[in-house]
């Protein structure tokens, strides 16, 4: 059977939609890894079977790399709205609702992939080097073979050079809002039971496995994304009693659990949620306790944020949760938010409400996302995360330690994680926050799976966009696989390239100097300097840009 089976290596940055041809992809079979970096590439397939609509393939991995190698098959997701139809700009692949590449999913039929003729599928194929294993060339194979015959109908070998040189350690600290209720709606199991916290644990570990460092811990429910009146599932680590009104006693043994799996799997930081409601500081989030035995909601939509009650109760919360994260040796890494989102019209009762808690946490920074100049300008938050298409005022401004946020909302002639976005738009964050020297990065949704303010759960499978909530892949970058798996996106793994990136960036500085770097960037892009709007969107640009870094940190020795 001669000429059945068209085969293309690619690079990661490649979307390969269903009505797409192979033919029109860039070709890549040579492959460059630091020594202590992962191999990710695609190998698209289509059928030309003269008599068969369908095939059905078992991929065989052979070669130097096979035993270290998985793989997994690019699945096309639902995106009813993959992107604001009144605004946006003309660098989104697509506009149309459709079927878009995101998923990357264990192969089914034991192995397998279904082609479908003149369809193009495409395989995810990764590989986790050891770190015993020797710098040099080597090559990696994947044969595709008749399901039932086992006959050969093609086979596509890349050729792997492994680095003696390491990425250094991530500096960049990168939060993807975590959502333990998430998985307990989903999943359909009671809140910190054993199975939750093995579901926890996996996506705990697909975080830290993909450049997340920080996670959100829900000390209290985060009160982020709820409607007004509304509650999400108690997510509350903090064991609360009251004692007698007014007094109250502090149980941390969840936290500490909580804490020590998070450091077990590598999270660095540890990021405590808002004190005070969303988008004005109005009102105190929930808080769950026991009283008089029973378990009662102690504060929450009806509470003033500013009201005696709420003061009296914070006066000896955090005293004591600052004593237990001392305790545990997390101090130095944990930090802080007051109200996420505030506007200018709010700056006087964001201002009293952080003077509620500012005075217990005296040595620890408070972020919140603040895209306004002149609420950071007031003084009222000493660390801004503003939305990247508002952050050049605190750029120009000289802003010291500014992070850096994005949104659905934000999704114009800006870089962005939707599914109508190409990976390399998503990747440029990296070289973008690396140039402008941005100490933090934060997104909301690693794995929101409810609609907007948090009404009903969605099935994300069905809901990428939250139910026409934001622009799909705003809500969420992993996926809800069978008993409690993570399935990564695309998306995923081009922000962890991002954050590859920017290491890369970072090793070559350390040998031939910012100047250097900031001129290899320059070159790649033909003299055109790079901001947070306007970039290359093309994935030869970022390629070509870690050769030319490679080279010359190999050349420094």
């Amino acid at each position: 059977m001669q000429n059945i089976l068209e085969l293309k290596a690619m690079s990661s940055l490649e979307k390969c939609f269903l009505d797409e041809h192979l033919a029109d992809k860039r070709e890549q079979t040579q492959f460059t890894v630091f020594h202590n970096q992962r191999l990710c590439f695609q190998l698209g397939a289509c059928s030309h079977h003269e008599k068969l609509y369908r095939i059905r393939c078992r991929v065989r991995l052979s070669g130097d790399l096979a035993e270290f190698a998985s793989v997994r098959l690019v699945t096309s997701m639902p995106s009813a709205f993959p992107c604001i139809p009144t605004v946006g700009d003309d660098r989104y692949i697509r506009r149309q609702p459709g079927l878009y590449p995101d998923l990357l999913r264990p192969l089914n039929y034991r192995g397998c992939v279904s082609l479908l003729v003149h369809q193009p599928q495409v395989l995810w194929i990764e590989a986790e080097l050891p770190p015993e294993l020797p710098a040099g060339l080597y090559t990696l194979t994947a044969e595709l073979q008749d399901m039932n015959s086992g006959e050969p109908y093609g086979s596509q070998t890349v050729t792997v050079r492994v680095l003696e040189e390491e990425l250094p350690p991530q500096r960049l600290i990168h939060t993807e809002w975590f959502y333990a209720d998430c998985l307990a709606s989903y999943y359909h199991v009671p809140v910190f039971s054993e199975r939750h916290w093995r579901i926890i644990e996996r996506f705990l570990r697909a975080a830290v496995k993909n450049g997340i460092n920080m996670i959100l811990t829900p000390v209290f429910t985060p009160e982020l994304d709820t409607y007004i009146g509304g509650e999400r599932p108690t997510t509350q680590l903090l064991g609360i009693t009251v004692e007698e009104p007014g007094r109250y006693r502090f149980d941390f043994s969840l936290l500490e659990r909580w804490i020590d799996l998070c450091r077990s799997v590598g999270v660095e930081y540890f990021e405590i949620p808002h004190f005070f409601t969303q988008w004005g500081a109005k009102h105190a989030p929930k808080f769950v306790a026991s009283v008089n035995g029973r378990k009662k909601r102690i504060f929450g939509w009806e509470t003033d944020s500013c009201g005696e009650d709420y003061r009296q109760f914070l006066s000896q919360m955090l005293p004591a949760l600052v004593s237990f994260l001392e305790q545990k040796g997390v101090a130095s890494r944990t930090y802080f938010h007051v109200s996420d989102e505030p506007h200018l019209d709010c700056l006087e009762q964001y201002r009293r409400c952080k003077e509620l808690i500012a005075p217990y946490l005296k040595n620890y920074p408070i972020i919140d996302a603040l895209s306004d100049y002149d609420f950071y300008e007031s003084g009222a938050l000493e660390k801004p995360a503003p939305a990247i298409k508002n952050i050049q005022p605190f750029l120009d401004h000289g802003v010291k330690g500014l992070w850096a946020y994005y949104c659905g909302a934000s999704g114009v002639n800006v870089t962005g994680r939707m599914l109508a976005m190409s990976l390399c738009r998503t990747r440029i964050l990296g070289l973008q926050l690396y140039l402008a020297g941005i100490e933090g990065f934060l997104h909301w949704g690693y794995n929101f799976y409810y609609n907007q303010n948090s009404y009903d759960p969605v099935n994300p499978f069905l809901f990428t966009d939250g139910e026409y909530f934001v622009p799909s892949g705003d809500t969420f970058l992993v996926y809800p696989g069978e008993g409690g798996e993570v399935w990564e996106s695309m998306r995923l793994n081009a922000m962890r390239e991002a954050t590859e990136d920017i290491r890369t960036l970072e090793l070559c500085e350390q040998k031939c100097g910012r100047e250097t770097v900031e001129r290899l960037v320059l070159e790649a892009n033909g003299g055109k300097p790079i901001t947070f709007t306007e970039w290359p969107d093309d994935p030869a640009f970022l390629l070509d840009l870690r050769d030319r870094l490679i080279a010359c940190i190999e050349a420094a020795g």
